[in-house]
């Protein structure tokens, strides 16, 4: 099924880092339209079970996470359940042993992915950007299927030909952000806003979609913003420092990893000087900001297993099986924050309502519950 590893630790070393989510709407199916890939069930797979449990088959399945942030153990805890609850029936998916944290770091990511690959995996799933794109660039020419989750613009990051038809042996999961939709909020929150603080990480190249996107939104707009930048943690807060002398009246930031991990070292500053920080992800709010908004994270997490029991044990062919991508739509809003930033619950939640799904509270905390 696989090439030899010496392919394989050699393509992996070549593999640099690139990117985290963010992106411009691709064109693709919904959630609802692929929820199964019957249509391509029944094609002959390359996966075989790694070996035999009685008269049952198990695979192997390798699980990568950029860095250790609430969406993303969100989605690997989702991930986990859902394939626990596929297993049976003369099945086992086995991930236990195959769970890796690539702590945001390109050689530790290149180490782990080499490493999965001597264990004889029997497929991949990459979670977040930078970390699917080293595992495609070393799986590149194999027949190891790879299924990412939480990439948000995989045209864009070279991950796939098309969100219909990948063309590749890797498909998955995106996190799409709708940047208009988070910027209506900015405004719907304070319709007086004229100056907007946009923080990313100019790490994350997913990210310089959706910030260009706003950028769009305010220049037709005719407000005015400033753009500030950070690769760490005390970076970033020095970003957050910069944007509230500026005196912005709102920040954005996009589907960020750096941010979102930064979070929770700054969001107080930001209470302090009565700036709402709107993300790109629920875990924002979770970690401290006033709102995310987004997709539905463990709801992400199971349809990338159910994607993983597709190819494995359906024989769907990763690069038939188009990228699942989902609404957004869900606001999810800090009520502590809201409270410092001396906003009123029942007229955010009217101001929000007209470009929301759904719109959920929460406290700060570090992790989602599970």
């Amino acid at each position: 099924m696989k090439k030899t590893m010496m392919a394989a630790l050699t393509m992996v070393s070549a593999a640099a880092v690139l990117t985290a989510c963010g992106g411009s709407a691709p064109a693709a199916s919904t959630a609802a339209e692929t929820e199964s890939t019957a249509a391509i069930a029944g094609t002959e797979s390359s996966a075989e079970p790694s070996k035999a449990e009685g008269e049952g088959k198990v695979y192997k399945v390798g699980i990568l996470k950029f860095v250790d942030h609430p969406s993303l153990n969100q989605i690997e805890d989702n991930l986990c359940a859902e394939l626990d609850s596929l297993s049976g029936d003369g099945v086992k998916f086995d991930y236990a042993d195959y769970r890796l944290n690539g702590q945001a770091d390109g050689s530790v990511l290149n180490q782990m992915t080499a490493q999965l690959l001597a264990d004889g995996v029997d497929v991949i799933v990459p979670i977040a950007t930078p970390a699917a794109q080293i595992v495609q660039a070393a799986t590149e020419g194999m027949d190891i299927p790879v299924v990412f989750s939480a990439v948000s613009d995989p045209v864009s990051a070279k991950l796939v030909d098309s969100m219909e038809k990948p063309g590749k042996n890797i498909t998955g999961t995106s996190d799409f952000l709708n940047t208009d939709a988070i910027m209506d909020l900015i405004f719907a929150a304070n319709a007086d806003t004229d100056y907007v603080g946009l923080l990313y990480s100019k790490s994350e190249d997913a990210s310089a979609a959706p910030i260009q996107a706003a950028k769009a939104y305010l220049d037709a707009k005719g407000v005015k913003y400033i753009e500030k930048t950070g690769t760490t943690t005390d970076e970033v807060s020095q970003a957050v420092d910069a944007l509230i002398a500026e005196g912005v009246d709102a920040v954005f930031t996009p589907t960020d990893n750096t941010i979102q991990k930064a979070e929770l070292a700054f969001f107080e500053k930001l209470q302090d000087a009565k700036i709402p920080h709107f993300g790109g992800a629920d875990s924002f709010a979770l970690n401290g900001a006033f709102a995310g908004y987004g997709v539905d994270y463990a709801k992400l997490g199971r349809a990338t297993a159910d994607m993983v029991a597709e190819i494995l044990d359906k024989g769907a062919v990763p690069a038939e099986t188009a990228v699942q991508t989902f609404d957004n739509g869900i606001a999810t809003i800090n009520t502590e924050t809201l409270d410092k930033l001396g906003m009123n619950d029942a007229e955010i939640r009217k101001a929000f309502a007209p470009y929301c799904t759904e719109i959920v509270e929460t406290q700060t905390k570090k992790e989602f519950a599970k």
